[in-house]
């Protein structure tokens, strides 16, 4: 049986358009310390902008 994971999927949403681009893991015993913004490229506007986490996903 497979041991459960400490990581858990979350949501990266561009703060300029509000769309959620990407999905990620990280670590959920350290996710209140952890990095919330990230700088990654937004296939609408066609350029890099902050991304948030903002949806715990399953």
């Amino acid at each position: 049986m497979a041991k459960k994971s400490s990581r858990i999927k979350v949501g990266l949403v561009c703060k300029e358009t509000g769309r959620l681009n990407y999905v990620t893991t990280m670590n959920k015993l350290n996710l209140e310390t952890f990095q919330k913004v990230f700088m990654r490229y937004c296939p609408l506007l066609m350029k890099h902008t902050p991304h948030v986490v903002k949806k715990k996903l399953d």
